[in-house]
């Protein structure tokens, strides 16, 4: 294994906030989200895609039950 380390904070954070968009069509009352990993695809030496695996913290609203 090699670990490299460098700055991609806007690319990571444009998959988290897709994700969490995502998850908010279903999700209501999302308060809180930790990255538990940050990954990408890489093909001919260029990176193709970035994910983010996130978990979330929600609310639930038993005002509805």
């Amino acid at each position: 294994d090699l670990r490299m380390s460098r700055g991609l904070g806007d690319v990571y954070k444009a998959a988290i906030v897709q994700t969490i968009s995502e998850a908010s069509k279903t999700i209501n009352y999302i308060s809180e989200v930790k990255v538990i990993d940050q990954t990408a695809n890489i093909q001919d030496g260029k990176i193709t895609e970035y994910f983010a695996e996130i978990e979330l913290t929600f609310y639930i609203d038993h005002s509805n039950m």
